[in-house]
């Protein structure tokens, strides 16, 4: 396997001659309704490279939307992938099971927050494990409503688009939506300070007013779940305040309710611990997880107290590729790299460099309001000179800026004005810093 530099390097334009012929026939072949963050073709990725079709090395901080946290084409997962490929690559595990499957099952239990008796089922996508931590609940309970936060984002299948905030691009113009799905108002510290500083930083104050909306709009005796990403992905990076979190969870324990704690995309180490939740040393009932994973391959996970997975009859879980036997050794060697490399601790240390960088271009410009995240797993938010408000235009504007310049960066948000950044763990702080670099280049030209 040949190595790929590690350097950023612009042989073209972005995008070049190669990957503007891909587009052309991208747009000819695939659905409008498929985007694309960047104009270029991918050809080779690594570390924190990803090298285009025209020979452009681009500093990565996406991971693919925080998939490939170990690296792309990461040597073990290489290895694993190519002897499972040889022996077999499907069977389906309802039909003829298979170890691997088991495996993954058992690495899963071991490693999510909890000392009890757990028990875990394999799915392809996170909406796909969304939707079945939905089922398992309402089994358990034997109640229907389910409670999802403002700025949520949990998928885009029909029920995962009902608990997602988001209207633009995720649910419109795709309703109806699945019922018995309610609201409640997150932890959002920065935007929170307008009702005051309690509010936007006691975690306990801003979940009374929460369990407030839910007891009156829902009432405890028909909710089966509340689901919450402990730092919201796409909804902006969005970090509740201390205490908000166990606040919740008292109370769903109290009241018959299972905590669902969405980690499709702060699991496997991404946040400077294996799972976020264990900052505030939160233990979900039921725990999802997919993208970080198994490093690019196709798996998710809901995993829980045994007691509330073996709810559901034999059989009412499955699917044909469910825990592919492929997806399973890119998962297994995906956990062995995490413990054996010490990324857990790595991300803790990117969480530094790009903080201090971040705090730094904060205080000498108002534009950037807020910078905040955890490990690598890091976003500033973009503001109009001297005020609050979302500037999704200029955030717009510096991503492209960003994308020229040769480093992938992403945005998100309710109101489309935080840059998020998204680093693989492999990253050296040398790319790293030079990222930061650019960025800071061309806030500055803007």
């Amino acid at each position: 396997m040949t190595i790929l530099e590690q350097s950023r390097f612009l042989a073209t334009s972005i995008p070049g001659p190669r990957s503007k012929e891909l587009m052309d026939r991208k747009v000819a072949a695939v659905s409008r309704g498929i985007g694309n963050t960047m104009p270029v073709y991918t050809a080779r990725a690594g570390g924190g490279i990803v090298e285009d079709v025209d020979g452009n090395r681009l500093i990565d901080l996406g991971s693919g939307i925080a998939v490939t946290t170990i690296g792309n084409a990461s040597p073990r997962v290489v290895e694993a992938v190519r002897k499972q490929v040889a022996d077999f690559t499907h069977t389906c595990f309802m039909v003829t099971p298979y170890e691997e499957y088991v495996a993954v099952a058992e690495a899963l239990n071991r490693l999510t927050p909890g000392d009890f008796e757990k028990r875990s089922a394999l799915f392809n996508s996170g909406s796909e494990a969304v939707e079945n931590a939905v089922k398992i609940a309402r089994t358990y309970t034997h109640k229907q409503a389910v409670v999802s936060f403002d700025h949520a984002y949990h998928g885009r299948t029909n029920l995962t688009m009902a608990l997602t905030a988001k209207s633009m691009p995720y649910k419109h113009g795709f309703g109806p939506f699945a019922p018995e799905i309610y609201r409640a108002p997150l932890s959002y510290p920065f935007r929170d300070a307008e009702f005051g500083k309690e509010m936007a930083t006691d975690g306990e104050v801003a979940a009374r007013r929460a369990i407030s909306v839910i007891e009156k709009q829902v009432g405890a005796a028909n909710l089966a779940a509340v689901i919450i990403e402990p730092i919201q992905g796409e909804g902006g990076f969005i970090v509740p305040a201390d205490g908000f979190l166990p606040a919740l969870l008292d109370w769903c324990a109290n009241n018959d309710v299972v905590f669902i704690a969405d980690e499709v995309q702060t699991g496997f180490a991404r946040t400077g611990a294996m799972f976020a939740c264990e900052h505030e040393g939160v233990v979900p009932d039921l725990i999802v997880t997919a993208k970080g994973i198994a490093d690019g391959l196709p798996l998710s996970a809901v995993t829980g107290r045994a007691e509330i997975m073996d709810a559901p009859h034999v059989s009412g879980l499955g699917g044909t590729y469910g825990g592919n036997p492929v997806a399973c050794a890119a998962a297994l060697a995906t956990i062995e790299t995490i413990e054996s490399d010490g990324l857990v601790a790595r991300a803790a240390q990117i969480e530094q460099v790009m903080k201090d960088r971040l705090h730094r271009m904060q205080a000498e410009d108002d534009r950037i309001g807020d910078v905040r995240g955890r490990g690598a797993m890091i976003a500033m938010e973009i503001v109009k000179s001297g005020t609050t408000e979302p500037d999704g235009e200029l955030t717009g504007k510096l991503a492209a800026g960003c994308h020229t310049a040769g480093v992938i960066v992403l945005t998100c948000g309710t109101y489309g004005n935080v840059l998020r950044f998204l680093p693989p763990l492999s990253i050296s702080d040398d790319l790293l810093i030079e990222a930061l670099d650019v960025l800071a280049l061309v806030l500055a030209d803007l």
